[in-house]
Order: structure tokens, then sequence, then C-alpha cells
């Protein structure tokens, strides 16, 4: 297959990847390219000018690097205003006899995903959850089955259209071509998850600077999923304000001296800080700085737990929590997300990635590496010529597949 370019717009880098699948399903990076990002807050774009000019050149470093000439790429897009809905359609079985047919499921698929949406939302993708016949169990595939009635639930990420058309219209000016959009959320579960770990029931959660996204699979299905507007930036943000220092030395503080929970002991107890312009000389309490980390990441990751039992998810996580971005680095984060959710927690890497780069399958470049799988499987998917509704791509999305 071609190569495909995979972009990420973060809130505090721009990331390129250029991959290529294998024979044996493994991904082969063959280029990179990441740039500081100036213009984007939550998520969101503010300034697209500056968007474009990072992100040109982090192309321009990915392209040099691969040899590859990159005119499309397959885009992450986040932000607070992303969410995961369920929707459900039910039809009448068609043949007299009550045997479920291919023509039944499409007719039910096409009437979950005909959701009307307010005005100012855009769909971004609708995935199968389970069908029902006549109200009993879940099923995977009804065809076959006998029944009066077939039921589907579908997962649906929208997100809001102007928001969203601000994304692509600024990666078109770079100018490149946007393949296909892709939800980070959903992207980062792909690389981080075995099908195994899908059926047991996991949760991906991505820490990224300026949001927060996670899905959830449970029952054998992707169960739920959605973003925060909320991440590492606040974390440094909230440092800022409880120390009155710049936003440069908090974020470096954070860095190398952060940690998500807050021991008694901290040694050494404090960090002496020079007078720099605007700001004077300052002594950081290492424990009170640990505690205004912790109070934010709790909060954040609270949040989440919320959504999880809401969705009726949290007791069904055989295979724990992962956690992927740049702020799975921060210690003692799988401790704090494990007294928080109650389950195991590890830190997500993307699977399968080959690549002469090293590090490329850290958990910061979980969501690039997903947006290559995910377009390299829509890509068999398309060219599947039985047309089947459950093809390699929805398996490997529900957990069934490789």
């Amino acid at each position: 297959m071609d190569p495909v370019v995979a972009l990420e717009i973060g809130t505090s880098k721009t990331v390129v990847l250029v991959g290529e699948m294998r024979d044996d399903g493994s991904l082969m990076i063959t280029g990179k390219g990441e740039h500081p990002t100036q213009g984007v807050r939550k998520g969101e774009i503010i300034d697209p000018e500056s968007v474009v000019n990072g992100a040109r050149k982090a192309l321009a470093e990915a392209e040099s690097g691969s040899d590859v000439i990159i005119n499309e790429v397959v885009l992450a897009v986040t932000g607070g205003h992303i969410r995961g809905t369920v929707y459900n359609g039910t039809v009448p079985v068609g043949e007299s006899d009550g045997v479920i047919t291919g023509e039944d499921i499409e007719e039910v698929e096409e009437l979950a995903r005909a959701v009307h949406l307010p005005e100012d939302r855009e769909m971004v993708h609708t995935i199968n959850q389970s069908y029902c016949v006549d109200d009993h169990e879940p099923v995977i595939n009804p065809e076959g089955m006998v029944g009066a009635k077939l039921s589907l639930d579908i997962l649906g990420f929208h997100g809001v259209r102007s928001l969203l058309m601000t994304t692509q219209r600024t990666v078109e000016r770079i100018p490149m071509e946007v393949q296909d959009s892709v939800f980070g959320g959903l992207a980062a579960a792909l690389a981080v998850l075995t099908p195994e770990q899908k059926r047991s029931g996991a949760v991906v959660i991505d820490l990224g600077a300026g949001t927060t996204d996670y899905i959830a699979y449970a029952g054998e299905v992707m169960a739920c999923g959605g973003s925060l507007g909320v991440g590492g930036d606040h974390v440094t943000n909230d440092i800022m304000i409880a120390f009155n220092i710049a936003q440069a030395r908090a974020e470096k503080i954070k860095r190398e001296y952060g940690r998500a929970l807050a021991p008694d002991v901290v040694d050494p107890p404090k960090l002496a800080l020079p007078a720099e312009l605007g700001f004077s000389g300052n002594v950081v309490n290492l424990r009170s700085l640990h505690m205004v980390i912790n109070a934010r990441m709790e909060e954040t990751l609270q949040k989440i737990r919320r959504r999880l039992e809401e969705a009726n998810v949290l007791s069904r996580l055989g295979s724990g929590i992962y956690l992927t971005g740049g702020g799975a680095h921060m210690r003692d984060i799988t401790a704090l997300a494990e007294s928080v959710f109650g389950v195991p927690c590890f830190i997500g890497k993307a699977r399968h990635v080959l690549s002469l780069k090293k590090g490329v399958d850290a958990p910061e470049y979980a969501t690039c590496c997903g947006l290559l799988e995910y377009a390299f499987r829509t890509r068999e998917q398309e060219g599947d010529p039985s047309g089947s509704l459950l093809g390699s791509f929805v398996k490997t999305l529900l957990g069934r597949g490789r």
C-alpha cells in the first residue's frame, strides 16, 4: 500500500508521522516531524495563520525524512465540544418467515444513522455497538436469525460544525488535502488496545496539553467516549498562579519536579527560583507543588469517572485503563488513576509499530499511530469486494479483529 500521513495539531505540539503497512500487518514509520504549536487553545484553533506556519514546518521535516511528497493527511480532531452519544434504530423484519436478511441489517443501520443533530453540530463517526432481535440479548451479527423486529444501537461522535470546519480549512491553507478526520481518542485506542483487552473491557485516556480524550470498551462494544477541554496546560496555569511565576518556568518545573500524588516527605523539600523579568525570586515548596498538580489531575480523572459511571462501564473493565498522551509521562499518574477508578492502570503504547525513529511507540505518539492504523484499515475495507457489514475494519474497532 502507498504511505499514509497522519497529522495531529495538538495544543502544545504538532506531530506528523508517515507510515507504511507491511505484509505482516505492522506499521513501519518512515518519517516523523514535530513543531511547537502556536494558535491552539483547549484543542481549538484560535489563530489559523500560526497553526499553518507550525504545521508546514512539521510536515516539511517529515517529508524530508521519508522521501515522500506529502499532499494529503489523515487529521486528528479533538476538543471539549466532541461528544459521544448512543442512538437507536428499530425496523420490522421484512421476510414473512421472520428470517433476518442483509437487507434488514442495511435498513436498520440506515435508520440508526439518520440522526437529527442540532444545526450547529456535525457527525464525525458512527460506530455499531450491538443488534437486538425482539428486545432479547444483544448479538453481534443477526443475519439468519428469526424475529419480528431488529434493533441497532450505534455510538455517534459529533462536534461543533464551525470548529470542525475551521480545523479542516486551516489544514487546507497549508495547502494540504484532508483525506479523513478522526476523533483523537478513537485513534489512540485503536493504536493501543488489543482485541482481547477490548473484549474484556478497557478504557484509553489520552492526556493532552489542552484536552483529555477518552474511549471505553465494555461488553464487546465501544461503549462511550468523548473529550474534556482540560489538559496539561491547565496544570501549568495552576502552578503559575499558585507560585506567581512565568508560564515557561511553570511548565519546566512541572516537567522536572511534578508528580500526580503528594507524598508526605519530599527530598529536597524546596526549590529556589531566581528572579526573572517581571517576577521576583521565589522559593517553591515541592509538596505544595505536588498538591496543586494532584488537585487538577484528580479533578480531571474524576470527571471521566463520572462519565464512565453514567455509561455503566466502570464495573466492566477487566483489562483496566491505559493512559496515553504527553501527560502519561507525569510521575505517579498511574497510581493516581488507580485510586480514582479503582482498577489497574497502565501506560499505553502503540502496538505493531516499527521505526528507525526512536520512541515513536511512546504514549504521546499513540494518536498519530492510530490515525495511520485507521487509514490503512479504512483503505482495506473500501477495497473489500464482499462489502461485508462486519468487515475487518469494523471488527478492529469493536475488538473482534486484529
